[in-house]
């Protein structure tokens, strides 16, 4: 579970910081959200290397699921963008397709 946690934290980092660069270049924020979302950028990778996975690909596979569902939930919480239920279904899917990657049994 520590690793759904620190995945978790990853996507508000890595959605924090593209929608910084977002507001930036499309709603004509200023460019100080670039800096802004470069470093939540930056907290985004650390955060993936705390994974406690064998290999990074398998980490990186993992993760994209919890991004997936991360990104619906910032379109409803911050864009005001309420999900349809495919949204809702392919979330679920690709949820349990990270937890199938990352809590399955290995042999080595």
């Amino acid at each position: 579970m520590r690793a759904f946690a620190i995945y978790a934290l990853a996507a508000l980092a890595e959605i924090g910081g593209c929608y910084a660069f977002w507001a930036w270049l499309r709603l004509g924020k200023s460019p100080a959200w670039a800096g802004a979302g470069t470093l939540s950028l930056i907290v985004f990778a650390l955060l993936l290397t705390r994974v406690d996975a064998s290999v990074a690909g398998r980490a990186f596979a993992a993760y994209g699921g919890i991004y997936i569902v991360a990104s619906i939930a910032w379109m409803q919480l911050v864009e005001n963008a309420r999900p349809d239920r495919w949204d809702l279904i392919g979330g679920a899917v690709c949820l349990a397709g990270a937890a199938i990657i990352l809590l399955g049994p290995r042999t080595a």
